[in-house]
């Protein structure tokens, strides 16, 4: 059930109705939008339902909604604005702000991750993305390089001021993947892994979730509310393909998904067009397709020698070519009205 709030209520109005919802047992969560509060009860049973529904009448409060929908936290019901748009580490995602979210696959060393963070600042990405930790589908395959990886990550940010994008897999490395990471990647491995989503929503930090190889767009958003329930409302949603019959493509990147996901929620959506394509020639027109469709900002993989690479090579972008991509990326946004995210500089 959602209490939302008038556009003047006061603060004391606002802490009553939540007073009111505690009262009755249910887990509380407030979002404060632009213009309105809205107040989520969760976990309540018709006795409450009905109870909680005379709270239309009290000061402050606008209209009291049932959210008929599974996931109650994600809905575009509880949302106190269309769109969310998430603030991290000085970057905006969503609400109109179209975000690049860039970097190599994986962390290979130092100098290979350093001048590929330098390369994505000048062409003005918003977040530099690499994994310290990576899922492989064989176990005899290059795995990460773990806390070093991690090491260098946090050197990469203390240099270039880029907030950091990197996988988590395990519950036992959430503290120090915390550290150093502005947002926690889910992979599409991890999507239904629910303890770890929810030792993430714990956390605290903002977490992008990927949508797993089979799953359904309900699935998915089902999976957000792990990290919601736990009062992390910091989640941003990736369609990044699904596996279909088709073997001309890496995956089946699923554009539908785009709009649809707008209908549903006002979290941010993202598109991984690297994973989808499997080749680096598709990237730019899956790109663009995504932007065009209304995603909130794109996740690619970008390497400066793409044919050396460890993983994942023939779907990374040469780094040097990089800026000339992003503006044609970035035009596509401008038509569905998206601009560039800004970036704040903490004083």
């Amino acid at each position: 059930m959602m209490i939302v709030m008038k556009a003047d209520a006061t603060q004391e109005e606002i802490d009553t109705a939540v007073s009111r919802v505690q009262d009755g047992g249910a887990r509380v969560h407030v979002s404060a939008g632009a213009e309105r509060t809205v107040i989520g009860a969760v976990g309540i049973d018709p006795q409450q339902r009905e109870r909680l529904a005379a709270l239309a009448t009290e000061p402050g409060v606008d209209r009291v909604v049932p959210i008929s929908k599974p996931y109650k936290l994600a809905s575009r019901e509880f949302g106190p604005d269309a769109e969310s748009a998430l603030e991290i580490a000085g970057r905006t995602i969503g609400g109109g702000a179209f975000a690049t979210i860039a970097g190599p696959c994986t962390v290979e060393s130092y100098e290979q991750t350093m001048s590929t963070a330098r390369t994505m600042l000048e062409a003005g990405v918003q977040f530099f993305r690499a994994g310290a930790y990576k899922p492989r589908s064989s176990p005899y395959s290059f795995q990460g390089l773990g806390r070093e990886g991690l090491d260098i990550l946090r050197a990469v940010k203390e240099e270039t001021g880029l907030p950091i994008v990197t996988e988590l897999m395990d519950v036992r490395d959430v503290e120090a993947v915390c550290e150093v990471a502005d947002v926690i990647q889910v992979g599409a491995r991890n999507m239904q892994n629910y303890p770890l989503l929810t030792e993430i929503g714990r956390s605290g930090t903002a977490t992008l979730i990927k949508r797993g190889l089979a799953a359904t767009i309900e699935e998915l958003l089902m999976a957000s509310e792990y990290v919601l329930k736990e009062g992390n409302p910091h989640v941003i949603l990736c369609e990044r393909g699904i596996r279909t019959f088709e073997t001309s493509t890496r995956f089946t990147l699923d554009i539908a998904a785009v709009p649809v996901l707008k209908e549903l929620t006002h979290l941010p959506v993202v598109v991984d067009p690297s994973h989808a394509a499997g080749r680096r020639d598709l990237v730019l027109p899956l790109s663009m397709a995504a932007a065009a469709a209304g995603a909130d900002g794109i996740i690619v993989e970008t390497h400066p020698e793409p044919e050396n690479a460890v993983c994942d090579g023939p779907q990374q972008l040469r780094a040097d070519g990089f800026a000339t991509y992003l503006r044609q990326v970035e035009a596509a946004a401008a038509l569905a009205g998206r601009a560039p995210a800004p970036v704040t500089v903490p004083a």
